[in-house]
């Protein structure tokens, strides 16, 4: 008898533990706006982030993204911009995901801002083929990776898992790269994948200039910024560097933490081991780029091997992220690799 009251209590925390774990996760609604090429993304009823793609950008992206205490964390520019932020490489545009060096084209760094339009590649949306809202929201969205002269190479089919509780939001970015007709090879590039470019306050204080040359020989120039109030980006990468010092290291994830509107924010990209080149490399900037990539390596350290990845047509590769965000207190380094541990496992 006194062994079946046990079970009995142990069954019952544990649909107690359930349920409790249920109730804190939140509702998320996928709200499609078609006529602006943009689909919401809300919790319980605010806004999230937007999954966009107007014809006029070169790329979809998720602009903008909002934490759990509704500030915003991306840059405004060139969207929306805002004063006292930098507006160096338009390019950068909310959290996006491409590649600098696929079949010689360049995906990364095509904006309104290039003129010859040769050496560069750019992403359209064909459908949105799947909607779904729900404590597990998923948007499924297929695109075409099309060349200077509007053909396709790859196909790509993304799906975005949405879920959130109340002082955290995550995004699941499950993406299948497709060959179409020809080979397609994706070179050794420093400038890729899964990135996001950050408000200002997630920057690190700076009063230095600073010049960066792309995949084309283009150089763009980060001004000085003298004002540093309310600067106080702190990057940390799984590896154990921290700030300048994460950039072109490898990590099964990195975290880049700030305070901003009196709320400490904490948000990172988490590889899978499901991915080439697992762990990834950081391409994290002090200025405010955070971009984690799987298809660079020799580029950062000439000791290194170079990834490239050859599709034959048809042939597909399938690359996976988390993003994740917590407001209230910074994500702790176990914190962070019991979340790479469950992610992991999908």
């Amino acid at each position: 008898m006194k062994n079946r009251k046990k079970k009995t209590l142990v069954s019952l925390c544990g649909l107690l533990s359930a349920c409790m774990l249920s109730a804190q996760s939140l509702y998320v609604t996928l709200l499609p706006k078609e006529a602006n090429h943009q689909v919401d993304v809300l919790i319980e009823g605010k806004l999230f982030t937007s999954f966009q793609y107007p014809t006029t950008q070169e790329k979809p992206f998720l602009y903008p993204i909002v934490s759990p205490e509704g500030s915003t964390v991306t840059r405004g520019f060139p969207l929306m911009p805002r004063q006292g932020e930098r507006v160096d490489h338009p390019h950068h545009v909310g959290m996006w995901f491409n590649h600098g060096d696929v079949n010689g084209l360049d995906f990364w760094n095509n904006s309104y801002a290039i003129q010859d339009k040769t050496k560069y590649g750019h992403i359209v949306v064909t459908q949105i083929s799947k909607v779904k809202s729900g404590k597990q929201a998923v948007l499924k969205v297929v695109s075409e990776w099309r060349d200077q002269l509007n053909q396709p190479l790859l196909e790509e089919t993304t799906s975005y898992i949405f879920s959130a509780t109340k002082h955290t939001r995550t995004i699941d970015h499950i993406t299948t790269l497709k060959a179409l007709d020809k080979k397609v090879v994706f070179s050794d590039c420093k400038e890729g994948m899964i990135a996001i470019r950050m408000d200002r306050a997630f920057e690190m204080p700076s009063t230095q200039a600073m010049t960066f040359v792309d995949e084309n020989g283009l150089a763009t120039t980060v001004k000085a910024t003298p004002d540093n109030t309310g600067v106080n980006g702190h990057y940390l990468g799984s590896c154990g560097k921290t700030d300048d010092d994460v950039w072109g290291t490898q990590n099964s994830w990195v975290m880049l933490s700030a305070l901003k509107n009196g709320h400490l924010i904490s948000l990172g990209f988490f590889d899978s081991p499901d991915n080439v080149g697992y762990p990834f490399h950081a391409h994290a900037r002090g200025y405010g780029l955070f971009a984690c990539n799987n298809i660079g390596a020799q580029v950062y350290n000439k000791q290194e091997k170079a990834i490239n990845v050859s599709l034959a047509p048809h042939q597909a590769l399938v690359l996976k992220h988390r993003f994740f965000m917590q407001s209230g207190k910074k994500v702790s380094v176990k914190q962070a690799n019991e979340i790479s541990k469950a992610f992991a496992k999908k």
